[in-house]
């Protein structure tokens, strides 16, 4: 709400002005005489009395009875009045996680979005821990692949990175102009990314060289990481950060507790997230390799987690593009109409529905009452469902 601006002005300076004083003697008490003082003093105090009887007389008064103070001319301030006192700024929060900014200033960078590979062999991954926002999208047979935002935390290294697919193009495009960072695509992908609100980086092309990075260990297609700064470095000029994806608040929405959430895209992503309220937060396992690790620069794996889940369930068609040497069929993600939702935060389990009028708007969380439905401030993680999976407790 905008504030009444404060009137200002000028404060005039006034100088007092006093009579002066006499020199004459007779003017001064202390010249007088002692008899002279006592006449004076009986002679004015006569005069008082005169004077006050006479006012009350013309008053109506009785001295007895006390006067009564005047209204006061101050009117209340009405309900909604604006107030004149200056309102204290609220402190600059990130807009992908609703968190304070660091440092107390947002970074002045795009949203980084890294397509990052979610095979078995692929885990455990590198730096998505430190991501604003994962995304996780079914490809070809339903395995998934990871979408990994950056805006304002940054990581040393992010991957394994792999190639991407159709269903980037409808996440991309909530970020306000990302940067996605792949390796490779089909034709039909590159052409469509190429096309899409992005700056599309495919780390197959020399220009990119520069950024990649291999770590020991790793053999490929697994073995392709960079990190946020080099990421941040290949679009130095664009300083707009995203404009934010979800609403935000601590106080969580009216729902029913719930401790886990299964979602079976395929046998190799079949998921689970757990409810922790020690640490206010939720991990993820996999029934094939169990509890979902991040590698960390010391070497120490650790479990990823987030402070929300956002269920999405979205229309979908195979093909026509066929992805892969065994025939495997694109996964065509509609994501815009509308579909089920599920919203965990909290401990809490919340069904509604998500609604997205075209790739240029927003996506909205409305719960089956009709409000929309905001997140715990932190991190997020997306699950992009598509229709007729199996999904535990059910949307």
């Amino acid at each position: 709400m905008p504030e009444e601006p404060i009137a200002r002005g000028r404060r005039a300076r006034h100088r007092a002005t006093h009579g002066s004083r006499g020199r004459s003697s007779w003017l001064h008490p202390g010249t007088w005489s002692m008899a002279r003082r006592w006449g004076t003093g009986v002679g004015a105090v006569a005069v008082v009395l005169v004077v006050a009887v006479v006012a009350l007389l013309l008053s109506g008064t009785s001295p007895k009875t006390p006067q009564k103070s005047a209204t006061p001319t101050t009117k209340p301030t009405a309900v909604g009045t604006v107030s004149n006192k200056a309102t204290k700024p609220s402190a600059p929060v990130c807009p992908l996680t609703g968190t304070p900014a660091p440092g107390g200033k947002v970074p002045q960078r795009p949203a980084l979005a890294f397509k990052v590979d979610n095979y078995p062999e692929a885990r455990p991954w590198s730096g998505i821990d430190k991501a604003d926002i994962v995304f996780e999208e079914p490809v070809e047979d339903f395995i998934t692949r990871l979408v990994a935002v950056f805006q304002c935390q940054q990581a040393p290294l992010v991957g394994p990175i792999r190639s991407a697919r159709e269903a980037d193009q409808g996440i991309a495009d909530l970020l306000s102009h990302p940067i996605l960072i792949h390796v490779g695509a089909i034709n039909q992908v590159t052409n469509l990314l190429d096309s899409s609100n992005l700056t599309n980086v495919d780390l197959r092309y020399p220009q990119y060289a520069g950024i990649v990075v291999s770590p020991p260990g790793r053999v490929a297609p697994y073995d392709t990481y960079a990190s946020t700064a080099g990421g941040w470095s290949l679009v130095p000029k664009d300083t707009t950060p995203p404009r934010a994806v979800f609403q935000y608040s601590p106080t969580p929405p009216q729902g029913r507790p719930l401790d886990t959430l299964n979602i079976n895209f395929s046998g190799t992503s079949d998921e689970t997230w757990t409810w922790h309220s020690s640490t206010d937060s939720y991990t993820l396992s996999y029934a094939d390799t169990g509890p979902a690790m991040v590698q960390q620069p010391s070497g120490e794996l650790t479990q990823i987690s987030t402070s929300n889940i956002v269920v999405q369930v979205v229309k979908y068609t195979l093909g026509p593009w066929v992805e892969n040497s065994e025939g495997g069929l694109e996964v065509m993600v509609d994501a815009t109409g509308s579909g089920p939702l599920e919203v965990l935060r909290n401990g809490v389990f919340v069904r509604g529905t998500w609604s997205r009028a075209s790739l240029s708007s927003p996506l909205k969380l409305v719960s089956q009452s009709g409000s929309t439905i905001k997140l715990r401030p932190g991190t997020t993680w997306v699950d992009v469902v598509p229709s007729g999976l199996p999904i535990t407790p059910e949307p």
